[in-house]
C-alpha cells in the first residue's frame, strides 16, 4: 500500500502530463478510451467525487464553521466571475454556439478537484481552499444548472430540472458518502491505504473521461482548434487574475489570495465534460472545449502554483 500511496501521489503532481498522454492516445488509437461514455462516464465522474469526499473530515467542516466569511467571499467569486467571465470571452471572441456552450459549462461548473494541491504548490492557504472547494460543490448541483439556463437556456435546448437531479447524484451523493465514510473511519488503518491511493485513482480517472472525449470528437478538435485554446486561456487565465485581486479587495492575506485566484480559475472541466457528453451528446464542439479544458487547468494551474513558489524564492 506504501508504493500505491506514493504512485498516487505521483499521478497527482503529474496530473496534466497524465491527461494530455491519455488524449494523445486516444487520438491515436481510439478504441483505447471509446468505452468511456454513458453510464461508465457517470460512475468514472463519481468515482472522482467519491475521491474528493474521502479528503473531507470533522476538522475541514470545523474550518467552515470558523471561517464563513472568507468561504462566502471565495464562493461568490467563483460562481459570479466564471460564468459571466465565460460568457463575456464567448461574446468578444464571436464563438460558435458549441463552444459557447463547452466554455460556459466550464464556468458554471464547481473548482476544481486538483485545486488544493495547486494552492499547496502556491504556499496558499490550503485550508481556505478546501473550504471552498467543498462549498462550491455542495452547490453546484443548484448554481450550475440555474447559470446555464440564464446564459444559454435560449439557445440551447437543455433541461435544468434534470441537470439539477443528474448533479445531486453524481456531485453530491458520492462526497456525502466519502466524507461519511473519512469521519467514520477516518482511524481504521485499510481505510488510511485507500485514502492515501484515491488522489491517484481520480487523476486516472480524470484522464479516462478526457481520453473518452478525445475518442469520440478528437478528430473535430482542429476545426476550431486555435479560438477554442484562445478562448479558454483567456477565460482561465483572467479568472486567476480577478480571484487574486477579489481577494485583495477584501483585504486577504498573501496566501488566500493566491488559494483564491487558482480556487476561481480552475474550474471542474471534468465534470464539465460529463455534463456536455449527458446533456448536449450532439454538440461534439462543446464536448472537445470541455476535454481541452481539462488539459488547460491542470497545466496552468499547476504552473501559476510553481511561479508563486519561485516568486518566494527569489524574494528570500
Amino acid at each position: 500500500m506504501q508504493f500505491l500511496a506514493a504512485l498516487s501521489a505521483q499521478l497527482t503532481r503529474f496530473t496534466a502530463a497524465v491527461i494530455i498522454l491519455a488524449s494523445i492516445i486516444a487520438l491515436i488509437e481510439p478504441a483505447t478510451f471509446s468505452w468511456v461514455k454513458g453510464d461508465t462516464q457517470v460512475a468514472v465522474l463519481g468515482v472522482i467525487m467519491l475521491g474528493m469526499g474521502m479528503t473531507l473530515g470533522k476538522e475541514d467542516y470545523r474550518i467552515l464553521a470558523q471561517r464563513p466569511l472568507d468561504i462566502l467571499i471565495g464562493a461568490a467569486a467563483q460562481y459570479t466571475i466564471m460564468p459571466l467571465l465565460a460568457i463575456a470571452v464567448a461574446k468578444a471572441l464571436n464563438l460558435s454556439p458549441g463552444l459557447t456552450l463547452g466554455l460556459v459549462l466550464v464556468g458554471t461548473c464547481p473548482g476544481g478537484v486538483s485545486s488544493n494541491i495547486m494552492s499547496f504548490l502556491a504556499k496558499g492557504d490550503v485550508a481556505y481552499s478546501v473550504g471552498i472547494t467543498t462549498v462550491s460543490t455542495i452547490l453546484a448541483p443548484v448554481m450550475t444548472p440555474l447559470w446555464m439556463m440564464y446564459l444559454v437556456g435560449e439557445t440551447v435546448d437543455m433541461d435544468g430540472w434534470a441537470m439539477f437531479k443528474f448533479m445531486l447524484l453524481v456531485t453530491l451523493l458520492p462526497v456525502v458518502i466519502g466524507s461519511t465514510a473519512n469521519m467514520l473511519l477516518h482511524k481504521k488503518h485499510w481505510f488510511a491505504d485507500v485514502r492515501a491511493a484515491m488522489p491517484g485513482v481520480a487523476v486516472l480517472a480524470f484522464a479516462c473521461i478526457v481520453g473518452g472525449v478525445a475518442a469520440v470528437h478528437g478528430h473535430r478538435f482542429m476545426e476550431s482548434a486555435l479560438v477554442m485554446v484562445l478562448a479558454i486561456a483567456v477565460h482561465n487565465i483572467c479568472g486567476y487574475v480577478l480571484g487574486y485581486y477579489s481577494g485583495a479587495l477584501f483585504g486577504m492575506s498573501v496566501p488566500k489570495k493566491r488559494t483564491l485566484a487558482i480556487e476561481v480559475g480552475v474550474q471542474n472541466a471534468g465534470l464539465a465534460t460529463g455534463l456536455s457528453a449527458k446533456f448536449f451528446p450532439g454538440n461534439a464542439e462543446s464536448a472537445v472545449a470541455t476535454a481541452v479544458a481539462c488539459v488547460w487547468h491542470s497545466v496552468s494551474g499547476t504552473v501559476l502554483g510553481n511561479l508563486f513558489a519561485w516568486w518566494d524564492k527569489r524574494k528570500a
